[in-house]
């Protein structure tokens, strides 16, 4: 039975996240990040996208991303068919990368974008791969938060205006609240 189409709309804004096969890694040396990095930035140039967040893990990565033009699906199926191709050249791999197709979940109230600006940075810590949301290299949380430069395709404008006026103290107070989140967990599981 064939997938319903996806909703494509003029403006919105989705978390986006894209899964590898089976057990399989997504991404298995920095070089495989920074080249889906370079291929997502040439979608967002081609479909006109403002990516506001990306966290990119082992297994998956999560974008959120607004689309001016109703075409999140036109974009999504190159963004990951020509990583997929790139990856499989890269560690001679034959076969499926992508285990089905991208999930797109529509932000749709302030509740939901706040939930996404906080389980992003916490994706990382939450799988162990650092203690500190700001230590992962591989998502735009550090670049957010003012602690290193963004690249340049990122506008994380989008997050920063639910926080704040200004950018220092939205900076701070999305800082607070992820901070809030990772105390509450650490104090729950100890």
């Amino acid at each position: 039975m064939p997938f319903p189409p996806r909703l494509q709309i003029a403006g919105a804004t989705y978390h986006v996240a894209t899964r590898a096969t089976g057990p399989s890694e997504f991404f298995r040396i920095p070089e495989d990040r920074r080249a889906f990095r370079n291929i997502l930035k040439h979608a967002i140039e081609k479909y006109e996208w403002r990516v506001h967040a990306y966290c990119l893990m082992v297994t998956h990565y999560h974008l959120v991303v607004t689309t001016p033009k109703p075409n999140i699906a036109r974009g999504m199926q190159p963004l990951n068919s020509v990583y997929a191709r790139a990856f499989n050249e890269r560690h001679a791999r034959l076969g499926h990368l992508v285990a089905a197709r991208y999930s797109a979940t529509l932000i749709e109230s302030d509740g939901h974008a706040f939930e996404v600006c906080r389980y992003l940075p916490l994706n990382p810590v939450r799988a162990k791969l650092c203690a500190r949301p700001e230590q992962w290299p591989w998502s735009s949380y550090a670049a957010t938060i003012g602690l290193q430069r963004a690249p340049d395709f990122l506008d994380s404008s989008w997050i920063l205006e639910r926080f704040g006026d200004d950018v220092s103290t939205a900076r701070q107070t999305l800082r607070d609240f992820v901070d809030a989140a990772l105390v509450s967990e650490t104090t729950q599981a100890a």
